[in-house]
């Protein structure tokens, strides 16, 4: 996310441009690193749990219904390149404010499971990473690392207040800043990837499991890849923000296309070779425990792969920056919208405060940052794994949410296209619907997977709710309580 000019009330101000900073390669940068965020080192364990060996082949399905979808993206940002995303597209298509609504406090709730996804896995990480360089397994005994549910938790809620605070303070995520970390990122998994083949090279692993599939207890291999698949789509995900960028990017529709298309590609390469790494690497009981854990499958393969090499000393702290990047992005995108929202009185306007000092939308930041730390909490004891219950979530929000686009492509067809406009082949969008919806449903999911929907629906509750309360207090004094500038709904 670029670094963003403070917060004004647009109701009385006119919009000022962004400035177009976004080059096609900084663009591809961003996608990259957007993409392979948090999801790779979350959810390759829970998918290798499932399918065995044939771990690739959930990333490869994920990646064309991701793909398909980005094609209807495509089509929409270059033919409205405002930064609204999915809901104003929604609302082109359909002229239904609550509908509108809806798909927004999605998009906000998406952001908010993210980050708590990546703020457990960060969590857990970081203190392995400090118990291997300063605790038992250091040599450095007198120095205690706890490393429990416990203190997971703690360090995890003490990381999302400290996201706040650096979003109190106004600091956006800098393009710049967002390469570094996307080569930090690039560098842990060409460590895991290499290491795989460093174990294949000395005649360690076995690269014939790649074809095997061992699916869980009787469910048929049909069921296994597709519970894998919505599984993996969480790791595809991250293409969406991109539509944010499109008001600081040169050339938009000159440029989106291909880096967007390019990115995906190269995230998904990277993905499968993980995933051949891991099953490469790992035995089927060793992958099951690395699933297991919250540190993820990752980190046992380096430590399986090269024992008493300091890489795996080293790896946890890499994957702690991985995942910040995008708890951060996350959480700027969700406190962003919630302002725009409140600002246009369909949220209270209460969420629309501004810090004076800052300038910054201290009231968005402190709602979204509450109902991150109440929802680890709350799946903390109601889900097995913390880190695979909100992964799934934001992966089943944002099923929902590219559903809606797709239609809302087919809709919108109706209206006249620019020149230069990316169009998407006429049946992708009807394919990608109808696969999102497939993916978005309880055939999807195991029985201990169902919990998803309890948190989803939980969180698109507190978003009705609010909206509700709103709804009567414009009632009351005769104000409309319909979106007034949907083309600027981010903030």
């Amino acid at each position: 996310m670029a670094e963003s000019t403070a917060p004004t009330d647009r109701r009385d101000d006119e919009r000022t441009p962004l400035k177009k900073v976004m080059g096609p390669k900084l663009l591809l940068l961003f996608i990259v690193g957007d993409i392979l965020g948090a999801g790779v080192y979350a959810v390759t364990g829970d998918i290798a749990a499932q399918v065995g060996g044939m771990a690739w082949l959930p990333f490869l399905v994920a990646f064309t219904v991701a793909g398909l979808t980005a094609l209807s993206y495509l089509e929409l940002v270059t033919k409205y390149p405002q930064a609204a995303g999915a809901a104003l597209y929604t609302h082109k298509a359909f002229g239904l404010h609550f509908v509108t609504f809806i798909v927004a406090f999605a998009v906000i709730s998406s952001g908010i499971t993210s980050a708590s996804t990546s703020s457990t896995l960060l969590s857990s990480n970081l203190l392995a990473g400090l118990d291997a360089t300063l605790g038992d397994d250091g040599g450095l005994s007198w120095i205690g690392i706890p490393t429990g549910d416990t203190a997971a938790l703690a360090v995890a809620l003490g990381f999302m207040l400290l996201l706040a605070a650096i979003n109190l303070r106004g600091v956006g995520e800098s393009v710049k800043f967002n390469v570094v970390l996307t080569l930090i990122e690039l560098t842990a998994l060409a460590i895991v990837i290499g290491i795989g083949l460093f174990v294949m090279s000395r005649g360690d692993g076995d690269i014939s499991r790649v074809t095997e599939f061992t699916g869980p207890g009787d469910v048929s291999a049909m069921v296994a890849i597709t519970v894998a698949t919505a599984i993996a789509f969480f790791s595809m995900v991250g293409f969406e923000d991109s539509v944010n960028m499109v008001e600081e990017c040169k050339d938009p529709r000159g440029v989106f296309p291909r880096a967007m298309l390019t990115g995906l590609g190269i995230a998904v390469v990277i993905y499968m070779l993980v995933a051949i790494a891991v099953v490469t690497v790992l035995t089927a009981e060793e992958i099951t425990k690395g699933a297991d854990s919250e540190t993820g499958v990752l980190l046992a393969v380096v430590r399986e792969g090269m024992p008493g090499f300091p890489v795996s000393t080293i790896f946890p702290f890499l994957t702690v920056f991985a995942v910040a990047n995008t708890a951060l992005i996350n959480m700027l995108m969700a406190s962003r919208l919630v302002y725009g929202m409140a600002n246009q009185r369909v949220l209270p306007s209460g969420l629309g405060k501004v810090l004076p000092s800052r300038q910054s939308p201290w009231a968005a930041i402190a709602f979204t940052t509450g109902l991150a730390l109440v929802l680890i909490v709350v799946v903390e004891n109601l889900a097995e794994s913390t880190v695979t219950a909100l992964a799934g979530t934001t992966g089943l929000l944002l099923l929902c949410v590219f559903a809606v686009v797709n239609v809302a492509v087919i809709v919108l067809r109706r209206d006249p296209a620019p020149e230069g406009t990316f169009r998407a082949p006429t049946v992708t969008p009807f394919i990608a619907g109808a696969a999102c919806l497939y993916l978005a449903g309880p055939w999807a999911r195991l029985s201990d997977q169902q919990v998803q929907y309890k948190i989803a629906g939980g969180m698109l509750l507190v978003g009705v709710v609010l909206w509700a309360v709103t709804w009567v207090a414009n009632k009351r004094e005769n104000r409309s309580s319909e979106f007034s500038d949907v083309d600027n709904l981010d903030g």
